[in-house]
């Protein structure tokens, strides 16, 4: 019986993570979510009553994912150019995949800021911890390999200079006149130049 409970849970998750990816949190229907999961929109309901807390469930377990694969890298031995490298390719297509995390979590950060990273990151899940790339930043400064920086200064351009383009899609596409494929083709292009463009800004003449 548990394991039907835990299929059923599981089956819905999977078809709410393909039509939050596809819809978005607004466009996506719990009719949809329930055919695609196999089942009526009455059970549906009777593991997610409302739409809402779907989404928070499925967004919970893709920033959970997500940030571990960040932390990772952020944990990892790598030099710091290396590393500055495999974060901007993998939030960029974190972006590209799941548009509906960066713009959940900014409208969410100016609705009730301290509540939602407090529910978000709890003492079970894995939060970005940015503390030893900080260090090693400033040990690279130290070493003389690299400009005296703010750390967290370089932290918000990687962040900024990597997801900002995709939650800005719509206006970016309309402002340039940039077809869907255009754009995918430019986020690509992205993984490589972004990295390049800030370890630049940060190296010693």
């Amino acid at each position: 019986m548990v394991d039907a409970l835990q299929d059923t849970r599981s089956k819905i998750l999977s078809a709410a993570i393909s039509i939050f990816r596809e819809k978005g949190r607004d466009g996506a229907k719990m009719q949809e979510i329930a055919d695609q999961a196999g089942i009526n929109k009455a059970m549906l309901h009777y593991y997610f009553r409302t739409k809402d807390l779907l989404f928070e469930e499925v967004f919970k377990l893709t920033v959970v994912d997500f940030f571990s694969t960040v932390n990772r890298i952020l944990f990892s031995a790598d030099y710091l150019e290396v590393k500055i490298r495999r974060i901007c390719e993998t939030y960029i297509s974190m972006a590209m995949d799941k548009p509906y995390m960066p713009v959940f979590i900014i409208a969410e950060m100016n609705r009730n800021p301290t509540g939602f990273f407090k529910k978000l990151f709890n003492e079970k899940q894995t939060k970005p911890d940015f503390i030893g790339f900080k260090k090693q930043i400033e040990e690279e400064i130290q070493l003389g390999n690299i400009l005296s920086i703010k750390p967290m200064q370089l932290i918000m351009d990687i962040l900024s200079l990597s997801l900002f383009p995709v939650v800005s899609r719509p206006m970016m596409q309309f402002v340039g006149g940039v077809g869907d494929k255009e754009y995918v083709q430019m986020m690509e292009e992205r993984k490589k130049i972004i990295p390049e463009m800030i370890w630049a800004s940060i190296q010693k003449k």
